[in-house]
């Protein structure tokens, strides 16, 4: 009974997950809060299809939040992680101390106990690791400045935890001690003991990561036997887990440590395989189980007051979190997100809520409260992230970049618009063959970089008539588009288009989808980021892989005409499928018996000038 119980629960969590992820993400939500929904919907609010074992599941799924930092670990070798430790210790610090007295404070005049107001400060200054990490790790913002600001916080936040759990019984009216929290070995010993214990087991990891863990796994690679190199990895994070609790560290930190050890091993790329579908799956669990959770018989009860609660800590977090970033220096846009990023409750806030509640620090009620304003704000987080990227990123690029144009003082046969690594190649090949050429680009830090180097480059965008018009774009020839902003090089053809009919038109198109759009506005030339330098690749393999020079030429050639010919027919049909897949496959079977019937004639009259030495056949790379 017990197993099929069991087996219904998993199929409950696994079923929601793969329906509600796709949905979420469909929706532009995001996974995350695909899954709270989920955890929702499933919980003992809607379905009731799982109940109180939601508890024991959440204890399972932290398990995915310490996978999940030991796989950031590997992504930072310890020279990176040492040059952020003034972010982490300045920027987290100032974060957990002044969000928690003023969130102390608020609670304070709220009529709540000191011990209780200055334990839910600590406890709500905490953000979610796991939401943050996770959604910004999707939209690409995890190695930008403003994420790797979020990152030094988030650690310091898991670092923090430590002193928290050591100060929260000093505050206690009363120690439970039959609870489980002040037990143990460790809660018996002297305080410089427990020190020297926290610095000893620090220091085993770092000397058995460097020692012991990398023979190991060279070992265990070297058997070839894939699942035991994963049961290997999963040992260490289970064992560094186990020795982290018995001296009360965090085993998040100690994982993440582990993590930093391993990040220039030679086995970092494995582990990272090998290890994210856990870390995925059990991520899923966690934040269905977080939905799940959520006590809305309390919410229930008093709606006006918890949804008051939530949104006034939300409001309260953000703005402690962007006086914080704007006195740390960060630009508007950064701090924007890194305050709409962290301005929620998190994981490790549900374990400093049940240790204050078995210390005596929270009463019932407010235990309930804490947790419903933690779980609430942890389902707003995802949302709140999209309205910043969607809503207000775009207005902060536009005013942090808002200066006037240059007045451009040169006229050329050609106007190039764009000019990062795709643009400045053009530019380079047209001004070294003596070609008049007048360059724009909206980038104003990358334009000052490239004026250090010699390249005489204007701002402003091109998307404006009134600047097209600057550059000379009445009396030039050609417009080569070159920007990399999907939507961006659709305006600009239609304002060229609509301003300066007799422009020969040449687009960067970011894909085929995207070549398809371009070609329906009536341009004369679109050229694929990826496909000429993959085309100069698989000419040079077929010459590596024993063709006649000449003959991989023609066959690169003629592939190119084929596959720009299908572009063109193809995009009369892009929204039609079936039509798509059709003239695929009619037009591989079409380039195959053409290119079979170039390489026989090949083959029978051979083009010796061709037969040149390796460095003049090079001279294209």
């Amino acid at each position: 009974m017990e197993l099929q119980q069991f087996l219904f629960g998993a199929f409950v969590y696994l079923a929601a997950a793969v329906v509600s992820v796709p949905i979420a993400t469909r929706l532009g939500l995001g996974s995350v809060l695909g899954y709270l929904i989920a955890g929702i919907i499933i919980g003992p609010a809607a379905l009731g299809l799982i109940g109180r074992e939601g508890q024991d599941v959440m204890h399972f799924a932290e398990f995915g939040v310490i996978v999940m930092l030991f796989l950031v670990g590997l992504e930072l070798q310890p020279q990176k992680l040492w040059s952020l430790r003034k972010p982490i210790l300045g920027l987290g610090g100032m974060q957990v101390a002044l969000t928690a007295l003023v969130l102390g404070a608020i609670a304070l005049a709220l009529g709540v106990d000191w011990k209780a107001a200055l334990a839910a400060g600590l406890i709500l200054a905490m953000s979610s690791t796991a939401i943050v990490l996770q959604s910004l790790a999707e939209r690409g913002t995890l190695k930008t400045k403003g994420g790797q600001s979020c990152f030094s916080v988030l650690l310091f936040q898991d670092i923090a935890v430590i002193p928290i759990l050591a100060l929260l019984p000093l505050i206690a009216v009363s120690r439970a001690g039959d609870d489980g929290h002040g037990a143990g070995v460790m809660a018996q010993l002297p305080a410089w003991a427990q020190g020297l214990a926290v610095l000893a087991a620090v220091a085993l990891i770092i000397a058995a990561g460097r020692l012991i863990m990398r023979p190991l796994f060279r070992l265990i690679a070297g058997t070839g036997i894939r699942e035991i190199f994963v049961a290997f990895a999963l040992l260490i994070i289970v064992g560094i887990t186990l020795l982290m609790q018995a001296v009360g560290l965090s085993a998040a930190l100690g994982t993440f440590l582990a993590g930093v050890v391993l990040a220039d091993s030679e086995y970092r790329h494995e582990l990272e395989m090998d290890l994210d579908p856990f870390k995925g799956l059990l991520l899923a669990v966690f934040f269905i189980a977080v939905g799940a959770g959520i006590d809305f018989t309390l919410i229930a009860a008093e709606p006006l007051k918890v949804v008051g609660l939530v949104i006034g800590f939300v409001v309260v977090k953000f703005a402690v979190l962007l006086v914080i970033a704007r006195l740390s220096g960060m630009p508007r846009g950064e701090a924007s997100m890194f305050s709409f990023s962290l301005a929620q409750g998190g994981e490790f806030a549900f374990v400093l809520i049940s240790f204050s509640a078995g210390l005596g620090l929270l009463s019932g009620t407010l235990t309930g409260l804490l947790v419903a304003i933690v779980a609430l704000s942890m389902a707003l987080a995802p949302l709140l992230m999209i309205a910043d990227s969607r809503l207000i990123q775009p207005r902060f690029l536009r005013g942090e970049g808002a200066r006037p144009a240059d007045a451009i003082d040169e006229k050329g046969s050609a106007i190039i618009a764009g000019h990062g690594r795709f643009g400045m190649t053009i530019g380079r090949l047209l001004k070294a063959n003596g070609c008049e050429v007048v360059v724009l680009d909206h980038d104003a830090s990358q334009i000052e970089v490239l004026r250090k180097f010699g390249f005489k480059v204007f701002y402003g965008d091109a998307t404006r008539y009134d600047l097209l018009e600057a550059a000379g774009a009445q009396e030039a020839k050609l417009l080569i588009i070159a920007i990399d902003e999907r939507e961006k090089v659709l305006e600009l053809i239609e304002t060229a288009r609509k301003h300066f009919p007799h422009l020969k038109l040449f687009a960067r198109a970011y894909d085929r989808s995207h070549a398809y759009e371009i070609l329906r506005l009536g341009v004369d030339k679109v050229y694929r980021e990826m496909f000429g330098s993959s085309m100069d690749l698989a000419e040079d393999a077929l010459v590596a892989l024993g063709r006649h020079p000449y003959e991989a030429w023609r066959a690169s050639r003629t592939f190119r005409r084929h596959d720009e010919a299908l572009i063109r027919r193809a995009m009369e049909h892009v929204d039609d499928d079936e039509k798509l897949v059709s003239l695929a496959r009619e037009a591989r079977a079409e380039i195959a018996r053409v290119l079979a019937s170039d390489r026989s004639g090949d083959q029978a009259n051979p083009d010796h000038s061709w037969d040149a030495p390796p460095a003049v056949n090079d001279a294209r790379s």
